[in-house]
């Protein structure tokens, strides 16, 4: 009876303790920390897609070192440049969706797939906006010998002579080109393109008079205007440049309201890059990108620091791509 009585117990014990382990959650859903490893778990690799010292590469190189230091994890930048930043492109499109392979580019990004719609990446479905980073303005610049100080004159003489003002870019197809065709579609004023190998190459002709115009950052061009070897007709796109607050924007200064050929600045990741990584890395780069010393150093390479959600720079991907696509139809460009 005694061992009846004592196997009875022990069993409605066990019934207790099973019943309590029961209504305990598994362990895999105790925390967000038992479900997947916390992010970053090992290096991180920032690949950008131009050489060195471009402005994707200044901003890697910064963002990076400060997001090393706060994940006590290494960030590396590898320059991948090569097919008008494509090929830097695919390789991040193509990399495992863990958030350990980013992507900080300009908007090539959209310009190449606007000029090359069977480009073999996607940049809508194949990766993911993460951050908004950064504007580069363009300032609209004309050698002293043409004689005009605003973008009224310009169109005034334009009209006057279709085609006979030239103006310079360092290659068919790149940002500094398709914004001068933005701005003339917008005019309905007719200007020659002269398009060079290079920007120095470009910018040295524009300094000696043979090419009149051209669209150049504002950091290259300043130095150049302020030793009166340029004059600048407008500045910025939208908005009137910081570093000169008096330029009127080429948008103001033209009456195209929506004009914006400024280059942007962007991170992005593989595509199906789980949302929560997405989330936490716009947070601290938009963290870092708040701070004094790090506008300070931005703009020191004429670059105004952005701050918005990656739903921002997905919209302004979409729209920017559809601009240009559009641009470079009518205009009928294209790339070298």
């Amino acid at each position: 009876m005694n061992d009846d009585r004592n196997h009875s117990s022990r069993r409605r014990a066990a019934l207790r303790l099973a019943a309590g382990l029961g209504s305990l959650p598994l362990l895999g859903a105790l925390s967000p920390a038992f479900a997947q490893d916390k992010f970053p778990s090992g290096p991180v690799k920032l690949i950008v897609p131009f050489g060195p010292s471009t402005g994707p590469d200044i901003l890697a190189r910064t963002i990076g070192q400060k997001l090393s230091d706060k994940w006590g994890q290494p960030v590396v930048v590898e320059n991948r440049s090569g097919a008008s930043s494509m090929i830097g492109t695919k390789a991040v499109a193509s990399a495992k969706p863990d958030g350990h392979t980013l992507l900080v580019t300009a908007n090539t990004l959209i310009l190449n797939k606007a000029l090359k719609p069977n480009a073999d990446y996607d940049p809508i479905n194949d990766i993911v906006a993460v951050a908004p980073l950064a504007i580069g303005r363009l300032t609209l610049v004309a050698h002293p010998s043409l004689g005009i100080s605003s973008i009224k004159e310009l169109v005034a003489m334009a009209k006057a002579k279709p085609g006979s003002v030239d103006y310079a870019s360092p290659a068919n197809g790149t940002p500094h080109h398709l914004a001068m065709e933005l701005l003339t579609q917008n005019l309905g004023i007719n200007l020659t393109h002269i398009p060079y190998t290079s920007t120095p190459a470009a910018v040295k002709d524009v300094l000696g008079g043979q090419v009149k115009l051209m669209f150049l950052p504002i950091h290259v061009a300043m130095p150049q205007v302020q030793a009166g070897k340029l004059v600048m007709l407008a500045s910025g796109g939208k908005q009137r440049a910081e570093t000169t607050p008096n330029v009127p924007s080429v948008a103001e200064a033209s009456g195209v309201k929506d004009f914006d050929g400024d280059i942007w600045y962007g991170m992005y990741a593989p595509a199906g890059t789980p949302a929560a990584i997405v989330n936490q890395l716009n947070t601290e780069v938009r963290a870092l990108l708040t701070a004094p010393d790090m506008k300070e150093v931005f703009a020191k390479q004429g670059l105004s620091t952005l701050s918005g959600s990656p739903q921002d720079l997905a919209a302004l991907t979409r729209n920017d791509l559809a601009k240009w696509a559009k641009v470079v139809q009518t205009a009928g460009i294209k790339a070298d």
